[in-house]
């Protein structure tokens, strides 16, 4: 018989998350493992919960005993906007869809995909004016969704920027309170937050089956995930879904998935390059050089201190035992956060210091640097956003150097990603080669 799970009282964690929980986990977990350790059981008056930093334990969640889990309450409010797409799908539509994506992220379509992502970072980087401070979070959105929808759509959508950027900001601040016991009555009332969204996402379905319309009418295969669907999806749909709902999903989980994450990445990436010159210098130099691993490992420890996936839970099904013993009872939502599992000392010394050669040493344990998740569900567009981030960076480094605002400063909200908490105003520098150019 397994000894329960170590944890506060509930009066505790009710005190420390009250009354908006999600956004209060972070401090409220680094205190508790530190307290109790990398196992931490605590309980609200309407749900349990075990948090899990033991990478041993994720691969149990995300592999071994993957099918003991279903999708979390946060993955269920996301539906509310991304409907039943790849990330927040059950089985068995998630494997099906999968398969019918899976080709247009093969590495070939990467290959053709790189051509877009240089070209459209290039021209974002011939508009950097330099001296004149611009918002990093706001200008990587941009790009980023431009780039995911040239690339995986044929059709550049950025015009509707501003639009999906306000939904996110509308879906953001909602998220936290949806998973609260008045979320679902909430997403039903008129509260202002709950009309945006509403009204947002009426705007992003309009967008969505317009494109669905245009490329039907073209009639053109292009390889792109949008033929891909298009060709594949039936009318019947799949498991009995309706053709256009299905393809409506599917097109929206990559229309926001396939640019909110890598614009943070890239955000974080110019910000702690801006802030540790000597690594911006050099990731420079590799840059200009073509020397790809350094920027590998540059991207590596970006993702290790501010991985956007910054949270992932899952529902036990059923009782489940650990294979070393601990027991997790039906209808507990486990998770973990690689925003703190990838700040464990063990793993990675001194933990706090942005450094990208840590990854010459010796590679972490198995799961415990999880930037993309694991097992079956790990993210689908890996090796699209990682090419996306390298050429990108590579872009912009070789011609500009990146300085903070004064006063400015990186303020991270832990919401559906890890995310900017406002704007990040930050200016370039010209960069000349061989000497150094004059500050901004």
């Amino acid at each position: 018989m397994s000894s329960p799970l170590p944890g506060p009282s509930r009066w505790t964690t009710l005190r420390r998350l009250f009354p908006v929980p999600f956004r209060r986990f972070p401090d409220f977990l680094r205190d508790m493992t530190a307290r109790y350790g990398n196992l931490v059981a605590f309980a609200l008056p309407w749900r349990s919960y075990v948090f899990v930093n033991e990478p041993a334990l994720i691969k149990e969640i995300l592999v071994t005993q993957q099918h003991a889990f279903s999708k979390s309450l946060g993955t269920r409010v996301l539906r509310l906007l991304l409907g039943e797409g790849l990330l927040t799908s059950e089985e068995p539509l998630h494997r099906q869809m999968r398969r019918l994506v899976q080709p247009a992220f093969h590495r070939e379509r990467i290959a053709e995909y790189l051509r877009i992502m240089r070209r459209d970072a290039d021209e974002f980087a011939a508009s950097v004016r330099p001296g004149l401070p611009f918002d990093a979070h706001a200008a990587m959105t941009e790009l980023t969704l431009r780039i995911a929808t040239e690339s995986l759509f044929g059709s550049d959508e950025s015009s509707a920027a501003g639009l999906v950027a306000q939904a996110m900001r509308v879906m953001m601040s909602e998220f936290p309170w949806m998973l609260t016991p008045i979320g679902a009555l909430r997403s039903r009332l008129p509260f202002g937050g709950t009309r945006r969204f509403w009204r947002a996402r009426r705007g992003l379905d309009a967008i969505i089956f317009d494109l669905i319309a245009r490329r039907r009418a073209d009639g053109s295969a292009r390889g792109d995930a949008l033929s891909q669907l298009l060709a594949l999806v039936t009318p019947s749909g799949v498991e009995g879904r309706n053709e256009d709902e299905q393809l409506r999903d599917e097109i929206m989980t990559l229309f926001i998935a396939g640019h909110e994450t890598t614009a943070n990445a890239l955000t974080f990436a110019l910000v702690l390059l801006a802030q540790h010159s000597r690594v911006g210098e050099k990731a420079a130099a590799a840059a200009s050089s073509g020397e790809e691993e350094y920027i590998a490992r540059v991207i590596n420890e970006v993702l290790r201190l501010y991985p956007p996936a910054w949270i992932v839970g899952r529902e036990a099904l059923r009782d489940v035992t650990f294979a070393d013993g601990h027991a997790i009872a039906a209808g507990t939502t486990v998770f973990f956060a690689p925003l703190m599992l990838h700040r464990r000392a063990d793993y990675f010394p001194e933990p706090d210091k942005f450094d990208p050669d840590r990854w010459l040493g010796e590679s972490p344990p198995p799961f415990a640097y999880v930037p993309f998740g694991g097992g079956a569900r790990r993210c689908i567009g890996e090796e699209f956003a990682l090419a996306e981030i390298r050429t990108v960076l590579s872009a912009l480094l070789t011609r500009f150097r990146f300085m903070l605002e004064p006063g400015a400063s990186l303020q991270t909200a832990p919401l559906v990603t890890l995310r900017p908490a406002g704007p990040v105003m930050m200016c370039a520098g010209a960069r000349t080669w061989p000497k150094r150019d004059a500050a901004c």
